[in-house]
């Protein structure tokens, strides 16, 4: 039954793999581990998608991929798209380091790098001949100026009467290491007129807010760079699918989350009075407004336990403080009160806020203890007993799973007076001294001493049992088998 399966499995594979070919679109090479290397020999420039076929998100990106493909073959370019079906070629895939699907790496005579534009085909396209040709585009007439400034939503120029100095060379160099926004780059006399600025400017032209930006500051690779991430993002950044990479791996690492409904007409009512201090804290501070209505971001609200029926509130999160939370006591969004928010916590003013949950009044009338952060302490740390806490979140699977045995792991010890089995909520309630990273976390707090010990065997009765049994040294972690868990498909709690 076994080879008859695994043969069913392989002619599935290679039937889907056929479509997948016979869908594609003529332009796009399919590499095999025959072909692979003389591809790449024969052709300078090329990107390849590593892909799965029954992939939903490479099956969005075939059209655009062909789509891109063609496009580069009617410019006459010299660059190639490929595909490896990493399903069939797994010596390949394992080779070059795929860990998902799609993944998308370009090679240019050889040389890997990974990809970093977008998924439509006029993006791919864009990020393909950039990373192929000048970093900036020449703008030697006022006419291409304002072709190339009117066709981008953000375009960096660079006013530079001698394209051989230091300045412009410092802008070419920062122009290629971004892969988001279009540079251009002229000398033209016209030009600067046509755009009142002198030598040596870098504007940052958008179709937002004040419609540019002007650099002011030392020129170097880093200041420029963080000058473009911050002006090319909206005052008030709306939080979607298209920013949410930008919001997160940008410059500024503290966010003021505005959580707000349109269908109660809040964006209409409040939106003006965030503008000002925005502005006042642009560099420091990202502002971004968040739909309480849309059901995607549901994670994001339970991550600061608020409720839709909360909105409107707002939030600052520290992303480089172990995602340091912040609630205000004036919970009104007035230009007033949102300033005097900002203002305390940019002066270090403000309490960092933590998540607790009320205390339920039979937390421990049942085998295994409920905590939450008031109580957690006074049980955790109860210095005569040994103190079993699992650290869970209601959306992981993992921890549903664990659940029945945990319940029976309770009424096995629930007449033990020196052990206690408890579990606590780590996603509605959070503790200063410890940091939970995954989910389920479980861990022993041994009487006398506070001990914490981390559990990693089986999450069986009979695994848990022992750990307990065996204070602890029955599956507890090694530093090496620590760092191996990491990579394990255990939720992580800043999986948002």
């Amino acid at each position: 039954m076994k080879l008859l399966a695994l043969v069913n499995l392989v002619v599935a594979g290679a039937f889907l793999a056929a479509v997948f070919a016979d869908d594609a679109d003529d332009h796009v090479i399919i590499m095999t581990k025959d072909n692979f290397e003389k591809t790449l020999a024969e052709h300078e420039f090329v990107l390849i998608e590593f892909y799965a076929p029954w992939c939903g998100h490479c099956k969005a990106l075939a059209p655009e991929y062909a789509k891109a493909a063609k496009e580069l073959h009617e410019m006459g370019s010299n660059i190639k798209l490929a595909k490896v079906d990493a399903t069939l070629e797994t010596e390949l895939a394992e080779k070059h380091g795929v860990k998902g699907y799609p993944t998308l790496k370009f090679y240019r005579s050889g040389a890997v790098r990974e990809y970093g534009g977008g998924r439509k085909a006029e993006e791919i396209v864009d990020w393909l001949v950039r990373k192929t040709g000048p970093a900036a585009k020449d703008l030697p007439s006022v006419e291409e100026a304002k072709a190339f400034i009117e066709g981008n939503d953000v375009a960096v120029v660079g006013f530079f009467k001698d394209l051989e100095s230091e300045g412009a060379k410092v802008f070419l160099e920062t122009a290629s290491t971004i892969d988001d926004h279009k540079f251009g780059l002229t000398n033209s006399e016209d030009v600067f007129a046509e755009y009142e600025t002198t030598d040596g400017k870098i504007v940052l032209f958008k179709k937002f807010d004040d419609g540019k930006s002007v650099f002011d500051k030392e020129l170097s690779i880093k200041n420029l760079k963080s000058f473009i991430a911050v002006q090319s993002l909206p005052i008030l950044v709306e939080f979607g699918q298209d920013t949410a990479q930008k919001i997160f791996s940008g410059e500024i690492k503290s966010h003021l989350l505005f959580f707000l409904s349109k269908t109660a007409g809040h964006y209409d009512k409040y939106l003006s009075n965030l503008s000002e201090p925005a502005k006042k804290f642009r560099d420091e501070i990202l502002f971004v407004t968040i739909n309480s209505d849309n059901d995607d971001h549901e994670r994001i609200l339970d991550f600061f336990g608020i409720k839709k029926d909360d909105a409107p509130a707002m939030r600052i999160i520290q992303l480089e403080q172990d995602m340091a939370k912040y609630k205000p006591e004036n919970p009104e969004l007035s230009a007033e009160s949102v300033l005097e928010f900002v203002t305390g916590f940019v002066e270090g003013k403000l309490k960092r806020h933590m998540l607790t949950q009320d205390l339920p009044e039979d937390w421990n009338k049942t085998p295994v203890t409920v905590l939450v952060g008031t109580n957690f302490h006074e049980v955790a740390f109860d210095k005569e007993k040994d103190v079993l806490v699992e650290f869970y979140a209601p959306w992981c699977g993992h921890c549903e799973m664990l659940a029945p045995i945990y319940e029976s792991l309770g009424e096995k010890y629930k007449d033990n007076e020196s052990i206690i089995i408890a579990k606590m909520d780590a996603t509605a309630n959070e503790l200063e001294d410890i940091k939970i990273e995954n989910f389920p976390t479980i861990v022993l707090y041994k009487k006398e001493t506070n001990e914490a010990v981390n559990y990693i065997g089986e999450r069986t009765l009979e695994g848990l049992s022992k750990f307990i049994e065996t204070n602890g040294a029955y599956g507890q972690a090694p530093e090496e088998a620590q760092e191996e868990d990491e990579d394990d498909d255990v939720p992580r709690k800043d999986e948002l």
